[in-house]
């Protein structure tokens, strides 16, 4: 078993071992995986397909973003997350600024050495396990990501997409969500009444053949915030969500579900 840990500051995860093909999902600097396969086919040199660690996604990256890991490193948890929307992390005597909720993997006063790779980081540190989880600090976390671009497959503040700024919120309040909207839609508990929700419920929306295709985090029982286009605060209804630019209906209400 080969144990890796991300060594770039995103890195993208493919359908197949090719940058022609979609990008379903990213990895961010220093979140753990194992390789399970490795591309054998004259154009699939240089990518492996892994097994991401926190939620189990699967998706080819190129072998040069992944350092490797001893195995005592992959089992240990770690919950530290940069806290910053962009970090200044030394890595092997060079500069790299990696993004907001990168995982300090096999971090030790603020050293970490993957093998043969030296990683420093000096900035300022979110550590989930410590914070008690209220609206101000739902709201702390989530306007971090306010007007970053809608990107399908994303999950940082250079990109992002709607079930990605749900996973990334909710990782800094230490409750662990899975990667896609349909996933996580199946977890929770059900609220009966939009009237009834709490600050960091989320919401969920289906298309016209009832499959869930959006989600967002609730603010209140009247506003949301959500990355369509890109991560916005827009008005809810029992209906679904009102634009507050184009004042269009945008999405068609399904759920509403509580994880804390």
């Amino acid at each position: 078993m080969q144990y890796t840990v991300c060594c770039v500051p995103v890195s993208p995860l493919r359908i197949e071992p090719s940058h022609k093909t979609e990008m379903t999902t990213q990895q961010l600097f220093g979140e753990k995986s194992i390789i399970i396969e490795t591309g054998i086919d004259p154009v699939a040199i240089g990518w492996v397909k892994i097994k991401m660690k926190y939620d189990g996604y699967e998706g080819w990256c190129q072998q040069s973003h992944l350092a490797e890991i001893d195995e005592e490193h992959y089992t240990k948890t770690d919950k530290d997350l940069t806290a910053d929307w962009v970090n200044e992390v030394d890595y092997n005597g060079h500069r790299m600024y990696v993004p907001l909720g990168s995982s300090l993997s096999a971090f030790k006063n603020g050293k970490a050495f993957w093998r043969k790779n030296a990683v420093h980081f000096a900035g300022e540190i979110w550590n989930p396990e410590e914070i008690k989880i209220t609206p101000k600090i739902i709201k702390q976390v989530a306007y971090k990501f306010l007007n970053t671009s809608y990107l399908w497959g994303g999950k940082s503040v250079f990109g992002i997409d709607c079930s990605g700024f749900a996973q990334m919120t909710y990782k800094f309040l230490n409750v662990h969500l899975p990667r896609d909207a349909w996933q996580q839609v199946e977890k929770g508990t059900a609220i009966n009444f939009l009237q009834e929700s709490h600050c960091g419920d989320l919401a969920f929306f289906d298309n016209d053949e009832g499959r869930i295709t959006h989600v967002g985090i609730l603010l209140n029982e009247h506003e949301i915030i959500h990355s369509s286009g890109k991560v916005r605060v827009d008005k809810i209804d029992t209906q679904g969500i009102l634009n507050l630019d184009t004042k269009q209906r945008t999405h068609k209400l399904r759920i509403i579900k509580r994880y804390f």
